[in-house]
C-alpha cells in the first residue's frame, strides 16, 4: 500500500503555498477523504483498464489513492508545473513502483511487459500537455478560484477535449471562501470570484453533474463530478480558442 504524505511532502506544500499561495491554492494537501471522493470515478470502475489523467498533482494525494487502485492494463499521467512537487511526485512513483518510474525521470521508459500500470509524471503545465490520448477519468486539482474566468473557461474547454465519451471529471473548491472573499477582498476580487463561479456553473449544467462536501479536509471541500453527454461539450474549434488564452495554473 502506497504510503499518505509524509511530514517532509506536507512541509514542503506549506512551504510552496506560502512562497506563492495563487499557485498552489491551499494551505495544506488534500486528505484522504478528499482524495477518495475526486477519485471515486475510478473506484467505481475498479478491475478495469482505465487511462486516467490528474492534473495539478501537488505533492501528490490523489496520486497516493490511485497507483494501488488502478488496474493492471491502466495508465496515470500525472501533470504538475511547480518542479519540486514534480520531483516529490516522482518519488511517489518510484516508491509504489521500483521498476515503473516516470518516463520524465526515465525517457525511454520500462518494457511493456513489466508495467501493467503506465505512470507517468510531466513537469508542464495542462495547456502545454503533448498528448493523443484521450482519458475515461480526469481529476483537476487547479485551484479554479484563484484565477481568472477566462482561464477556467479555458481549462475546463481542455479537460473537455481531452475526456473520452462516457468519461467523468471531477473537481474542487473549498468551502466558505465566498463568503469570506466578500468580508476582507476588494471589489474587483470579489467581481472576479463570482465570475468563476458562474463559469464553473455553466458547465455543471451542460451534463449531468453531482456534488458533495467533503468536511474531513483543511478547510472543508465541494467536490464536483461531470458525466458530459457528447453533444453538450463544446465544439473542438471553440475549445481549441479558448485553450489559447489559458495562464499558468496548478492546484
Amino acid at each position: 500500500m502506497t504510503s499518505w504524505p509524509r511530514f517532509t511532502d506536507t512541509r514542503l506544500f506549506v512551504t510552496e503555498a506560502v512562497r506563492g499561495f495563487r499557485t498552489t491554492g491551499a494551505v495544506a494537501p488534500s486528505s484522504r477523504r478528499l482524495a477518495s471522493a475526486l477519485s471515486e470515478p475510478a473506484t467505481e470502475r475498479a478491475g478495469q483498464p482505465l487511462d486516467v489523467l490528474e492534473v495539478g498533482a501537488g505533492t501528490g494525494p490523489v496520486t497516493r489513492f490511485l497507483l494501488p487502485l488502478l488496474a493492471p492494463g491502466s495508465s496515470l499521467d500525472v501533470v504538475e508545473a511547480n518542479p519540486r512537487f514534480a520531483a516529490v511526485l516522482r518519488n511517489v512513483v518510484h516508491e509504489r513502483h521500483p521498476d515503473r518510474e516516470s518516463r520524465s525521470a526515465r525517457p525511454h521508459g520500462p518494457s511493456p511487459d513489466r508495467s501493467p500500470l503506465r505512470v507517468r509524471v510531466h513537469e508542464t503545465r495542462i495547456e502545454c500537455l503533448d498528448t493523443h490520448k484521450s482519458y475515461d477519468v480526469i481529476i483537476s486539482g487547479l485551484p479554479f478560484t484563484d484565477f481568472g474566468p477566462d482561464t477556467v473557461a479555458s481549462l475546463m474547454d481542455r479537460y473537455l477535449d481531452l475526456l473520452r465519451p462516457g468519461g467523468s471529471l471531477t473537481y474542487f473548491a473549498y468551502v466558505g471562501t465566498a463568503p469570506a472573499r466578500r468580508l476582507v477582498a476588494p471589489s474587483a476580487e470579489v467581481a472576479r470570484h463570482r465570475a468563476v463561479e458562474a463559469v464553473l456553473a455553466a458547465y455543471r449544467r451542460r451534463g449531468p453533474a453531482q456534488g458533495r462536501t467533503v468536511w474531513a479536509n483543511v478547510p472543508p471541500a465541494r467536490v464536483w463530478r461531470l458525466d458530459p453527454t457528447p453533444s453538450r461539450t463544446c465544439t473542438p474549434a471553440a475549445r481549441g480558442a479558448r485553450t489559447a488564452t489559458a495562464r499558468p495554473a496548478r492546484g
